[in-house]
């Protein structure tokens, strides 16, 4: 029957040879089951060494140790849980969480089941940020349980006192062009007070905040030359054309939530009542309000992604001096070690990173936003509650200042909906930013000095020759990574240390994949090397 269905073999071999010698090269295929490829491995070995390199990767990540995850306290400490992120949930007139809606919160968390998830009861129409991000399993890189972050700082603690100054007098500060930090009397109060907190972590010098360390970060690079990023200013080659990074910005002086009753409202999940004002020019990032807006809108590798576009423009110069094409006299980089494996690495590190702060933000922390603790500084400053908020912050002049311009000891926000509906620890934004920068700092050359650096004008609309101490590759991606994480702080959803823990937890997730891709390349290649944040090198 089979020779039926089949043919004759020698009838076959007549036909295809009748077919080729009409030009036909499908006569050429005298065996359908033959194969082409060459190479050093025939398909049932290649089969089984990319199954050795898959295994490899895995039983590295299985084997690591398994981390702790501890937290702050707070939860068990604090009965109506005013210490943790309960925003969408119902609230009580003072912004206490309904207790029976919050367990049911922590019901679904516990048991991961999607139908609990359904039960949850909300305040109003605005829905939770996708909780069960906190479950996903990747392919490749480090399983998000398997990553760890310190504990944020307690409720109570002079430490988180510190770190709600900062965001308040970010937010008093949000028009102040960072040109004029060294002048402008606000930002020269906040450098002051800050100083004075007993145990405000923020880079100093000489023991003190000042107008050069103030809302930044002490990551190589961060505290040199302009306080924004070269990434951020420079033009994006794009394909057939080129970006100017000029972008639609807020008008100044327009805050949200600077009402109880808004502020409330907000808490319970109900829309916001007002929307930005934009200006009609676009600028240049010039302030902390630019910097928020350019936050609010970017998606998750928008500014690593450009990052990655200009320094590509560079050329083979800008390369890491590891790159196995560098040298040689008959090859380039491409599918591996060339645009599109940079490109691709960049990118698909976001994901993974995200994954990796969620399990922390919804299944270990679940710390509060800002804008929820500047609703218990106006509760136990005007009576209402007796909350247990460290001193030095009840007593500093951040609170005065923003009760002098608003009436409220309220957080004043940059976005009408305030912080999304995740907890805040830690900062989505810093640990895409972290990873992104990582893996371009993994495949750029770190000590490259940036050609012809600018600086923008103070209303933003003019870029000017930067002179200044040189800015290199390695620093600017780091101040680049800062930027993401404190853009999100001027606009008051995020803490300090949600940014600084975002950013190492990212860092992680980009040296975990490259470890995981280390032994798939062919070239001979000695690894990557680069600087992390603490200002260490690895060795991959």
């Amino acid at each position: 029957m089979s020779g039926d269905i089949l043919g004759n073999g020698n009838e076959d071999l007549f036909t295809n040879k009748k077919k080729a010698c009409q030009g036909d090269p499908a006569g050429l295929n005298l065996n359908l089951g033959d194969s082409c490829d060459i190479g050093p491995e025939n398909a049932r070995q290649r089969r089984q060494s990319a199954y050795q390199v898959r295994l490899n990767a895995a039983g590295f990540e299985r084997d690591l140790p398994l981390p702790g995850h501890p937290c702050n306290g707070d939860e068990l400490l604090y009965a109506n849980k005013i210490g943790n992120f309960s925003k969408a949930l119902p609230h009580n007139q003072l912004g206490e969480v309904n207790l029976n809606a919050y367990q049911a919160y922590i019901e679904a968390l516990t048991t991961g089941d999607p139908a609990d998830f359904t039960a949850i009861p909300l305040g109003g129409v605005v829905k939770l940020a996708n909780p069960q991000a906190a479950y996903a399993y990747e392919m490749a890189g480090p399983d998000s349980h398997h990553l760890r972050t310190v504990p944020p700082p307690a409720f109570s603690s002079a430490w988180e006192a510190g770190e709600m100054a900062e965001v308040y007098w970010q937010a008093l500060t949000r028009d102040v062009p960072f040109t004029d930090y060294d002048t402008n009397p606000l930002t020269l109060a906040a450098a002051s007070d800050l100083s004075g907190f007993s145990d405000f972590r923020g880079p100093k010098a000489g023991g003190l905040v000042t107008p050069g360390t103030l809302f930044r970060m002490d990551v190589p690079g961060d505290l040199v030359g302009p306080y924004v990023s070269q990434f951020l200013w420079q033009n994006i080659p794009y394909g057939a054309t080129s970006i100017t990074q000029r972008y639609q910005v807020p008008v100044a002086g327009v805050d949200y939530m600077t009402t109880y009753a808004a502020w409330l409202n907000i808490q319970n999940g109900l829309p916001p009542t007002a929307a930005i004002q934009y200006e009609g020019t676009p600028r240049y990032i010039r302030n902390g309000r630019d910097m928020g807006e350019y936050v609010h809108k970017d998606f998750s590798c928008e500014a690593t992604l450009s990052a990655c576009l200009i320094l590509l423009g560079l050329g083979a110069n800008a390369l890491a001096p590891t790159n196995p094409y560098l040298h040689s006299d008959t090859q380039v980089g491409f599918s591996t070690f060339g645009a599109p494996h940079i490109l691709d690495f960049v990118i698909r590190v976001s994901r993974v990173a995200l994954e990796a702060a969620w399990f922390q933000k919804f299944l270990v922390h679940r710390r509060l936003r800002p804008e929820e603790f500047g609703g218990a500084v106006q509760n136990r400053l005007t009576g209402a509650a007796c909350y247990p908020i460290n001193l030095e912050l009840l007593n500093s002049q951040a609170v005065s200042e923003v009760f002098n311009k608003y009436g409220v000891y309220l957080l004043p926000q940059a976005y009408p909906e305030g912080c999304p509906t995740h907890p805040a620890y830690p900062s989505g934004h810093a640990a895409f930013s972290g990873a992104g920068v990582t893996m371009l700092k993994a495949f750029f050359k770190e000590s490259f000095v940036l050609p012809n650096p600018v600086v923008t004008d103070s209303d933003g609309l003019s870029l000017l020759p930067y002179e200044g101490p040189l800015l290199t590759v390695g620093g600017e991606l780091n101040k680049l990574a800062v930027n993401i994480a404190m853009g999100r702080d001027f606009a008051g959803i995020h803490w300090r240390t949600d940014g600084s823990e975002g950013l190492k937890l990212g860092e992680t997730v980009a040296i975990r994949i490259l470890q995981d891709y280390r032994d798939t390349y062919n070239e001979d290649f000695i690894g990557f090397s680069f600087t992390k944040f603490d200002g260490t090198t690895i060795i991959i």
